[in-house]
């Protein structure tokens, strides 16, 4: 059997070592366009949900991505300068880059072949594979030449976003709302090694128009974020890897398969940044597809269909949460009356998979704050 792999993320790249290491007969090929130390953002993240579905897959690559990986406990939303702690929110951090040289590593340990610097414009680059797999991200290749097959939709939300990296040390995931005249403007930012962190600025479209952000240049708008959260950054700069202010794109396919073409990962649906999922359930989508193909063998038809039947009801699941979330965000200035607690307590519901019985277990001394609030309250 002869597989092609179009996306050399970390979606592709685990499929591959997966697919070969179990059975060493078959031909893999990766295709990436870019060069293979080239990668966009700075740090991931993954939640401690995550790590057991990898272990589960492929406890050797497990144990090289665990080392590799920043851990921490709490959340922090900053809110008027007020800190307030979640307990109990676990979450790994791990450089983009340190994750593709892993997996990179272990591909070339099975046979895989990579073939960089090689960008798919055409189908008939992919005849005589009896599968291809489209792994290459939020502008798929494999997903336009496969329209309007696989039934794509997409839509742009209205805030805008920009993934900065800094040398500011944070102690956890944080997220800190930031006051300016007009509008919301908001940094998501957490550590993902010793030197690093990941440093992601979003505003919402009074702040992106009231600022006077949509009539800078990115270079401007750098020098502004900086400006508007001096205060956390401590003297530190904002760092860019081609990094551009966008609008997040959200994708999705009524159709997974067509023909022996079948997506994963951000080709087949975006997942927000606001859920911290998006490499996770790449890789998942990754596991999913192996587990498919380790039940019907060669039988391309039925590993796909496979696949698809018993993937897509987990990641409807997250995808419905996911819109939750990003939804809160587009409408963030209408919370911004609420105290720092009920701001930190109303962004944990945000999602509908958390409700407060579960939150008085996972944040037990969170939510005794937010009750002592609410009691002097009245």
């Amino acid at each position: 059997m002869k597989i092609a792999i179009v996306g050399g993320g970390p979606s592709g790249l685990y499929f591959a070592y997966l697919m070969k290491k179990r059975d060493p007969n078959i031909h893999v090929r990766v295709f990436e366009q870019n060069t293979p130390d080239a990668t966009y953002g700075f740090g991931v993240v993954f939640s401690d949900m995550a790590l057991p579905y990898f272990e589960e897959a492929d406890e050797e690559s497990f144990k090289a991505i665990i080392g590799a990986i920043k851990a921490w406990d709490n959340h922090t939303i900053v809110r008027h300068d007020e800190r307030v702690t979640i307990d109990g929110v676990n979450f790994s951090g791990i450089a983009r880059l340190d994750l593709l040289r892993i997996l990179q590593g272990f591909c070339g340990r099975v046979g895989v072949d990579i073939d960089y610097e090689n960008r798919i414009a055409t189908l008939d680059a992919l005849t005589g594979y009896d599968a291809v797999v489209g792994a290459d991200g939020i502008n798929s290749v494999v997903r336009t030449l496969g329209a309007p097959h696989f039934a794509t939709k997409i839509y742009e939300l209205t805030n805008r976003f920009a993934w900065y990296g800094t040398e500011a040390r944070f102690e956890t995931v944080t997220l800190t709302f930031r006051p300016v005249e007009r509008g919301v403007i908001v940094a998501h930012h957490y550590p993902y090694n010793d030197a690093m962190s990941t440093f992601l600025v979003e505003c919402d479209r009074a702040a992106w128009e009231g600022e006077g952000l949509d009539r800078m240049n990115d270079e401007a708008r750098m020098a502004y974020a900086e400006q508007v959260f001096a205060p956390d950054l401590g003297g530190h700069k904002l760092i860019s890897n081609n990094t551009t202010w966008r609008c997040f794109p959200v994708i999705t396919n009524a159709h997974w398969v067509h023909g022996n073409m079948v997506l994963i990962g951000d080709a087949l649906r975006s997942a927000h940044f606001s859920i911290g999922s998006g490499t996770r359930l790449a890789m998942e989508d990754a596991i999913a597809l192996w587990r498919a193909f380790g039940e019907a063998g060669a039988d391309v038809p039925a590993a796909l269909a496979g696949y698809q039947a018993a993937r897509r009801p987990i990641v409807e699941k997250m995808t419905t949460a996911a819109r939750a979330s990003f939804e809160w965000y587009e409408d963030m200035a209408s919370k911004m009356h609420l105290s720092p607690v009920a701001l930190a307590h109303d962004y944990m519901l945000r999602s509908g998979r958390i409700d407060d019985a579960r939150l008085r277990r996972l944040a037990p001394r969170f939510m005794e704050r937010y009750d002592r609030e609410r009691a002097a309250a009245g």
